[in-house]
């Protein structure tokens, strides 16, 4: 009650003020140049936090809102998900000296073979006027002296609800690079004491990435599907700056023939 009461007295005096100051600029024009003296200093001052109000509210206001889940998503799908990393800021922002099984958030983990890690991987705030994630994942590699690198990304369990071969999964990057390297996006299916495992190269050279998954060419089981995970594969990373500035998955049946 208290702060009801609060916020409706800093509602008055601001209401106030503002009738305050409408006063003061109609009569600017008559009143003795002493007092519009004192009103001009008075009004600069206000105006440098006016103005610094305004910058911040506008820089903060044009970023994409945390936690959003907005993106493209085929008319007919049936689920859709962009991991937390992306959505919104972790506890842990960022990691140096990477090692193996290394985890960021709750859902992504690097894997690697380095004996001497020199790479580091954080979380960082998406900026740009054209970016719908939040947030953003930079990988910073230097030297590498192993034969593999990979994130890995657990997907849901609502993704493997109800999963069926007549699906198809789709999964969609953004994607800056310092030089190019190939990137390959494997999914993970385990099914009973199986694993289904489907590959595709993401195509770099499109300012928008997107893989697709048809589950018809697998030989999963539907019926003992029990978890999925996605394996995102950098060859050559040595020396690279790697940006993911957003993924995000989606599921939608295939067209019936």
């Amino acid at each position: 009650m208290a702060k009801f009461g609060t916020h409706l007295l800093d509602k008055a005096l601001s209401a106030r003020l503002l009738r305050k100051w409408a006063r003061r600029a109609q009569k600017a024009k008559d009143v003795p140049l002493d007092r519009l003296r004192k009103q001009s200093r008075d009004a600069w001052a206000l105006k440098a936090h006016l103005d610094s109000v305004i910058h911040v509210a506008e820089e903060r206001l044009s970023l994409p809102m945390v936690g959003s889940k907005k993106f493209f998503k085929p008319h007919n799908a049936d689920w859709s998900w962009r991991p937390a990393l992306w959505r919104g800021p972790l506890p842990v922002p960022g990691l140096s000296s990477v090692k193996t099984k290394a985890t960021l958030g709750e859902e992504v983990t690097v894997f690697h073979d380095c004996a001497l890690s020199e790479m580091g991987i954080r979380q960082l705030r998406n900026l740009r006027e054209a970016d719908l994630a939040p947030y953003g994942l930079r990988l910073d590699v230097f030297r590498f002296d192993g034969s593999f690198l990979s994130i890995v990304l657990d997907l849901p369990d609502d993704c493997v609800n109800g999963l069926k071969r007549t699906h198809l999964l789709r999964m969609s990057a953004i994607v800056e690079m310092e030089k190019p390297i190939e990137i390959f996006a494997r999914l993970n299916i385990r099914h009973g004491p199986n694993t289904e495992q489907i590959v595709r190269e993401l195509p770099l050279d499109q300012p928008d990435v997107m893989v697709e998954f048809d589950l018809a060419y697998s030989t999963m089981n539907e019926k003992r599907v029990e978890k999925a995970w996605i394996d995102l594969i950098f060859e050559g990373p040595e020396m690279n700056e790697i940006v993911l500035r957003d993924l995000t998955f989606s599921r939608r049946p295939r067209a019936q023939l």
